[in-house]
């Protein structure tokens, strides 16, 4: 499982557009649009993702300067769960 945040420009200002990704099969598992650059819509979709998906060995994101806080400690990573964190640009 991975994550990528991305923005969408719109008019005045942007979207912010999470989705989380399977690395086999490249299929979304969930997504969110947000107005604000908060952590709350990542976990939202982070949350959704493992509750259809279930919890995968490891959890790849970047270190994107555009990325929102990271999460508690307590909610992130779940038990069992190896982070994989690439260099930003990558």
């Amino acid at each position: 499982m991975a994550a990528d945040i991305t923005y969408v420009p719109i008019g005045q200002g942007f979207l912010y557009l999470v989705a989380i990704i399977d690395w086999a099969s490249r299929a979304v598992l969930a997504w969110r649009l947000s107005n604000t650059m908060d952590t709350s819509f990542c976990m939202s979709a982070l949350e959704e993702a493992l509750a259809r998906f279930g919890r995968p060995e490891i959890f790849n994101t970047d270190r994107a300067a555009s990325s929102p806080a990271p999460p508690s400690p307590a909610r992130w990573p779940p038990p069992g769960v190896r982070i994989s964190m690439d260099d930003r640009g990558r």
